[in-house]
C-alpha cells in the first residue's frame, strides 16, 4: 500500500473510533450539487494525492486508474488511441476526478444510447467506513458476478466509502457522426425520437430547446459511415454542417448552452429524470419550457425553489423523479429528499447498505437520513 492509500484509510480509522465525519472530495467540480454538503460533516478527505494511471490496455478496451487521477488526462491517454468513455461524463468544472466522475454518477447527452457511468464500470477498489480497503469485481466483464459493488459506487456521492481506484470499459471512437436540426415543438419533438427509437437508426444524442420563442431538436448519429449516411436521408431534417457543432454538443454536455448559462440567479435548476415515452410536462405557469435530452429521458427545468414539491408530484406521476441539481444563491433547500425513497422497501434497502459499509456514519452522517 502506497502513502497516499495508506494515509487515507488511517484517515477514515481515526475518523470511525472519534464517530467523527469525512466529505470525500476530489477536484471540487460538483460542490454546488445538494449532495455534496452533507450536514455535520467535521472535515474534507481529499482524495486528489491518490492519483495515476495505472494500467491501460488498448486493445483490451480497458482502463485502470486511482480515484483521484484528472478526468482529463484519462481522457486524453484515450484519445491517442481512437477512443473515449463513451458516456460522456460532464465537465461541469475545471479539474475534475475519475472518482469524483463515478461517484455523482452523472453522463452526458449519449447516456441515453449507450448506457450510464455505472454501464461501463468492470471494477472498484474502496475504503469503507471501517477503514478496510475492498476489491470488486475486475477488468474483464466476466469478473462482475454476484452483487455487483463496484457499480453500486457509481451515483453514491462519497455517502458510502472513498473510492480509490476504477477499472472502465472504454470504447472505440465512431467513424462517423452527423447532426440533424428539426424544427418543432416539444410534443412534436418526443413523437419524433419515439417513433425513431423503434427503428434500426444509429441515433446518439438528442436534444430539444426553445429559443425565442420557437423550438428546435437536435439528433447526432454516431457510427458506421454507411449508417450515418442512410439515416441522414430517411430522417429528414437539415444537416448541420457548421464546423462547431462538435463545440455545441460538448456546450450541452457542460451545461455552457445558453439555456444554462443565462439562467435568472433566483431560479433553481431542477433535473427531471422521466421515461422517454412520458408527455410533454404541464410545467407551473411562469415557468419556461424544459431542455429536452436523452430521447426525452431528461428534462431540465429551470424554476423557483418553492416549485420543488410540484416538479416532484409531476414527475412521479408518470414514472420518474425530480431532484435539485444546482440551488439558489439564497436558496436553503435540504438535501432531505436527495434519494427518493417514499418506497419502505427502498428505504431499508439503503438503510442496510449504509449498516454495511459505513456503520459508524463516517461518510454519512445519520445513515443517509
Amino acid at each position: 500500500m502506497d502513502a497516499a492509500l495508506a494515509q487515507i484509510t488511517e484517515r477514515v480509522r481515526e475518523a470511525a473510533a472519534r464517530r467523527t465525519s469525512l466529505r470525500v472530495a476530489g477536484g471540487g467540480t460538483k460542490s454546488f450539487h445538494p449532495a455534496s454538503r452533507a450536514e455535520g460533516v467535521a472535515d474534507t478527505l481529499d482524495m486528489r494525492p491518490c492519483a495515476g494511471v495505472l494500467n491501460y490496455e488498448p486493445s483490451e478496451l480497458v482502463v485502470t486508474a486511482r480515484a483521484g487521477t484528472p478526468l482529463a488526462e484519462i481522457e486524453a491517454l484515450l484519445a491517442e488511441h481512437g477512443q473515449c468513455l463513451a458516456f460522456e461524463p460532464p465537465r461541469l468544472r475545471e479539474g475534475g476526478t475519475l472518482g469524483g466522475m463515478v461517484a455523482a454518477g452523472l453522463s452526458g447527452p449519449a447516456r441515453a444510447s449507450v448506457g450510464a457511468v455505472r454501464d461501463f464500470v468492470l471494477g472498484a477498489e474502496i475504503v469503507n467506513g471501517r477503514g478496510e480497503l475492498l476489491r470488486f469485481g475486475g477488468q474483464v466483464m466476466k469478473n462482475v458476478a454476484g452483487y455487483d459493488v463496484s457499480r453500486l459506487m457509481a451515483g453514491s456521492w462519497g455517502r458510502l466509502a472513498a473510492i480509490t481506484e476504477v477499472s472502465l470499459k472504454v470504447l472505440p471512437v465512431a467513424p462517423a457522426e452527423a447532426t440533424l436540426r428539426f424544427d418543432c415543438g416539444q410534443q412534436e419533438a418526443l413523437a419524433r425520437l419515439h417513433a425513431w427509437g423503434g427503428q434500426p437508426l444509429p441515433l446518439n444524442a438528442s436534444c430539444w430547446v426553445e429559443d425565442g420563442g420557437a423550438g428546435q431538436l437536435y439528433v447526432r448519429l454516431r457510427g458506421a459511415h454507411a449508417a450515418v449516411e442512410a439515416a441522414c436521408r430517411s430522417m429528414g431534417g437539415e444537416l448541420q454542417a457548421a464546423a462547431s457543432v462538435p463545440d455545441d454538443w460538448q456546450a450541452c454536455r457542460d451545461q455552457r448552452l445558453p439555456w444554462f448559462a443565462q439562467r435568472p440567479a433566483h431560479l433553481a435548476l431542477w433535473r427531471l429524470s422521466l421515461p422517454q415515452t412520458a408527455p410533454a410536462l404541464q410545467l407551473p405557469a411562469g415557468v419556461a419550457p424544459p431542455l429536452v435530452e436523452w430521447h426525452g429521458g431528461l428534462r431540465w427545468v429551470q424554476a423557483a425553489p418553492e416549485h420543488g414539491a410540484y416538479l416532484t408530484e409531476l414527475a412521479r406521476a408518470v414514472g420518474g423523479n425530480a431532484s435539485l441539481f444546482i440551488a439558489t444563491n439564497d436558496s436553503n433547500t435540504p438535501t432531505e429528499g436527495l434519494f427518493d425513497l417514499k418506497e419502505p422497501a427502498l428505504a431499508a434497502i439503503h438503510q442496510r447498505l449504509y449498516q454495511a459499509f459505513d456503520p459508524a456514519g463516517v461518510f454519512s452522517p445519520g445513515g443517509g437520513q
